[in-house]
């Protein structure tokens, strides 16, 4: 989720602002903006809860039968829940949004007793002891105008004067709109979704569509999904929808790709939504197959400017590229392997938004994709604080939870120096083990656990780097004082880590060192201290040293000066006038001046004095005639150096 053009601060001003008004309309956010971000953002504090009452049993099958029209925010149905005992139950608890009416619960057709507590509980109590592991099952009856969690969980609106109901439950919304189990502890084992419909519209859910049938008073879609899902990833979309299909490969193995747009924009999301086969060939060969092959991929058009990954069938506000390859990464990042608290919610989201800048590295080559780590690296280092893994106090606010600086783009960062600490082998086969492991696959993963399998697939010790990249929060400032030598540049080090949780950021730092004729040398600083020095030999006069040109890592207010502290080059050597339009002066206390040599930005040799240095006692040189920067190599008994001189 999504494309992170607005901030989550105005998404509570637009939530409180409605909530104040008390208005039925819902007001939607222009089209860019990141629906993941804002999905959720006003949802009602009271509704964030996780309810630890639901732990006692574990989903294998639910049914949602459900009755929609689009043109009415209004939804009923039965929800059908077959559930294994966890411990002997005398009881059963769903979470439902207390503004949704029950009709009743029936067991095998029997009436059951229930209580709505006020809490977004719906209670029911069983007819008899069900008993550790047992299997039975139970419908709920039920309906309501669900309260619309800001721009979530359940919205009715239009397009181009055609209803349209969808959903987004993620993070704690699902409960508004159907009596569920909003966990993240269990994953429900096989769904069944059931739309009745008025005609002309057309009924969007997870799986495959089993049946297209005629009503007396419309249409009946029949979806069903055969893999483990989380509550939040259920989701329908009604509307009069267009449809068209893509596919990736072609004859029995070809994988659908089935798109429902609204009809005034089918020529253009046909146009957007081809890119879809070649980002799922990318994919597949690195990440492995995609982990819903026997049923679909798909788009749903819905009333957001961003996105949000519903399993098989992304919603979609747009059809922008990063959109597109965001939301088709979450098929393997969220929803194969799902976060397994809204603490590690960067393994969805971080994890999506990294593979959106290999896709522009794959598509458009390494100088898009140093271009994507710029944007990246500004985000994460917006604000001096914030962990990527989000504190336990953090998580009933929703803002904080998918803070777009700090779960999507300092995670993505993180990820990306992974790949650079590890390897590229390395960190493509940690990706693979991640998403394969028998533990985690179609379940849920906590970042202990892809730490673990990081550090067991690349043999690497990861303890520090997590501590500081992942549980600790800011960044570091480098800064660099370096010196010429005899036989290359000496280097003073030091860091300033930008938060108090970071004593030290641990960091395989590169530097660019570049000559005065354009020569460049790379080097990796191994950085294990605040504040160390270290020599580099270089077979050229140095002109300048860059921390990290080309974002490799988290940093910012980076800088790198010839040293002050360095006598030889500031103290015994200074260029006088500077700027000068015609001539110069070396001023020099002790050292005795061997060379002298200027060369222009290109790296071009212009003048040479050294065999003219001692016909000029007074150390007065004429400059380039052409106006400009140049660099002028001093050289003496202590060493060599380059210093810049402009010319006017």
């Amino acid at each position: 989720m999504k494309n992170f053009k607005i901030l989550i601060l105005v998404c509570f001003i637009l939530a409180f602002a409605k909530a104040a008004s008390q208005q039925t309309t819902t007001t939607y956010p222009q089209p860019g903006v990141d629906a993941c971000l804002l999905k959720s953002s006003l949802i009602n504090p009271s509704s964030r809860s996780i309810h630890q009452a639901t732990a006692n049993y574990d989903l294998k099958y639910v049914r949602l039968e459900l009755d929609t029209d689009p043109d009415v925010a209004i939804i009923s149905g039965t929800v059908t829940s077959h559930f294994e005992a966890v411990g002997a139950i005398n009881q059963i608890t769903f979470d439902l949004a207390n503004n949704m009416n029950v009709s009743q619960v029936t067991q095998r057709g029997v009436p059951l007793t229930y209580i709505n507590n006020g809490n977004d509980e719906l209670v029911i109590d069983l007819p008899a002891t069900q008993n550790n592991a047992v299997l039975d099952s139970l419908s709920v009856t039920y309906s309501g105008n669900p309260i619309a969690s800001g721009f979530g969980s359940f919205a009715q609106t239009t397009h181009n004067n055609a209803g349209i109901i969808w959903t987004l439950s993620e993070p704690y919304g699902a409960k508004a709109w159907w009596p569920c189990k909003q966990d993240l502890n269990d994953k429900i084992d096989q769904t069944e979704v059931i739309i009745h419909t008025p005609a002309g519209n057309t009924g969007v859910s997870n799986g495959l569509l089993l049946s297209e049938t005629t009503t007396p008073t419309g249409k009946r879609f029949r979806w069903q999904h055969n893999y483990p899902i989380p509550a939040y990833l259920i989701a329908i979309a009604v509307t009069n929808y267009a449809r068209y299909t893509d596919l990736v490969g072609s004859g029995a193995t070809a994988l659908p790709i089935d798109n429902y747009v609204y009809p005034e924009d089918l020529a253009t999301a046909q146009a957007s939504t081809a890119v879809t086969v070649p980002i799922m060939n990318f994919f597949e060969t690195t990440f492995g197959a995609y982990p819903y092959r026997s049923e679909k991929y798909g788009h749903a058009q819905f009333g957001w400017g961003g996105g949000m990954e519903h399993t098989t069938i992304s919603f979609m506000g747009g059809f922008s590229r990063g959109l597109i390859a965001h939301e088709l990464a979450h098929q393997w990042f969220g929803n194969k392997v799902t976060c397994g608290s809204w603490q590690d919610i960067w393994l969805n989201e971080s994890f999506a938004t990294y593979a959106t800048g290999m896709t522009v590295e794959h598509l458009d080559g390494s100088s898009s994709f140093k271009s994507w780590r710029m944007n990246a690296n500004n985000r994460a280092t917006t604000s001096t604080n914030g962990s990527v893994y989000v504190p336990a106090q953090d998580t009933l606010s929703v803002g904080r939870v998918f803070n777009s600086n700090l779960s999507y783009y300092k995670g993505s960062m993180v990820l990306h120096m992974l790949r650079e600490k590890i390897g590229n082998t390395d960190f493509q086969q940690t990706l693979q083990n991640y998403l394969n492991d028998p533990q985690l696959s179609f379940n849920y993963a906590k970042t202990p656990d892809f730490k673990a399998i990081a550090a067991a697939t690349s043999g690497q010790n990861l303890t520090e780097f997590f501590a500081d990249w992942i549980y600790g929060e800011g960044y570091p400032q480098h800064t660099i004082n370096w010196s010429a030598t005899p036989t290359g540049i000496t280097m003073n080090y030091q860091q300033l880590p930008s938060h108090s949780s970071v004593s030290l950021f641990e960091v395989a730092l590169p530097v660019k060192i570049t000559g005065v004729t354009g020569q460049e040398q790379w080097e990796v600083l191994n950085i294990n201290n605040l504040n160390e020095n270290f020599s580099i030999s270089v077979p050229f006069n140095v002109a300048t040293v860059e921390i990290d040109p080309d974002v490799a890592t988290i940093s910012k207010n980076n800088t790198a000066t010839l040293g002050i502290g360095d006598a030889f080059a500031k103290a015994e050597f200074q260029l006088f006038p500077n700027p000068t339009s015609n001539t110069f002066q070396i001023i020099t206390d002790t050292s005795v001046l061997t060379d002298l040599k200027i060369y222009d930005l290109h790296g071009r040799l212009i003048l040479d004095y050294k065999d003219q240095l001692e016909a000029r006692p007074a150390m007065v040189f004429t400059a380039p005639q052409i106006s400009g920067i140049y660099f002028i190599k001093l050289t003496s008994e202590k060493g060599a150096v380059t210093k810049k001189l402009m010319v006017r």
